[in-house]
């Protein structure tokens, strides 16, 4: 089979440079696909969200702050594998001393590695279960087996932590609903009360820091 370099070969000639940028090209277009399958991101960017539905604010912060955030705290948790890869991988294929077959050998082994840390058990054995096959050893899963079983794992972790999240806001929002009925003024709405209560409470726990912080921890 034809590797996506051979056939760039073939049309263009022997210009590594030619095959380099088309690689690049590439490479840049599937980013925001790779991102979500193959880091903690789409992790991270759940547990944040919940965090912001949870306080009762739709829009603070904006989409745009969490997305940076969780991107930033993405690359902060893929920092080793992507040290790896650029060691690994990256400079050898630069210096000509790999193929671009062992490129992506090279560089999907310390990524394979974060995700099989990562993967549930039962998400792996459900998608081993419907692929049909049989494997004597985790590290012979096919990446169209653990990819999947990958991602399914990371909103699962990210619901139940979600979950945890959602807990003490929940009890805020009762009380604040009970005082209110007992005081007699049913017909204002208790999230109006609730808010400021909420936030005041995050942030006097330190909340961010908390939630962050979590988030780290549930990735070793």
């Amino acid at each position: 089979m034809n590797t996506l370099g051979d056939i760039v070969t073939t049309l263009f000639g022997e210009s590594t440079q030619t095959v380099d940028i088309i690689l690049l090209l590439t490479l840049l277009t599937l980013l925001p696909s790779i991102v979500l399958m193959l880091t903690g991101f789409t992790r991270i960017l759940i547990v944040l969200s919940f965090v912001r539905n949870s306080l009762g604010m739709q829009q603070t912060p904006p989409n745009q702050v969490v997305i940076g955030l969780a991107l930033f705290l993405t690359f902060f948790i893929m920092s080793p594998v992507l040290t790896r890869v650029y060691d690994e991988a990256y400079v050898p294929y630069t210096s000509g001393e790999i193929t671009q077959d062992e490129f992506i050998e090279n560089a999907m082994a310390p990524t394979r590695e974060f995700m099989i840390r990562q993967v549930q058990e039962t998400d792996l054995n459900f998608f081993l279960g419907l692929s049909g096959e049989q494997y004597d050893s985790i590290d012979d899963v096919p990446n169209t087996v653990l990819i999947p079983a990958f991602l399914t794992s990371e909103i699962k972790h990210a619901f139940l932590i979600g979950f945890f999240i959602y807990i003490p806001f929940v009890v805020v929002d009762m009380i604040v609903a009970s005082t209110l009925m007992a005081m007699g003024m049913m017909m204002l709405p208790p999230a109006m009360i609730s808010l400021p209560f909420k936030v005041l409470m995050f942030v006097l726990v330190d909340g961010w820091q908390l939630v962050i912080g979590s988030l780290m921890q549930s990735f070793r």
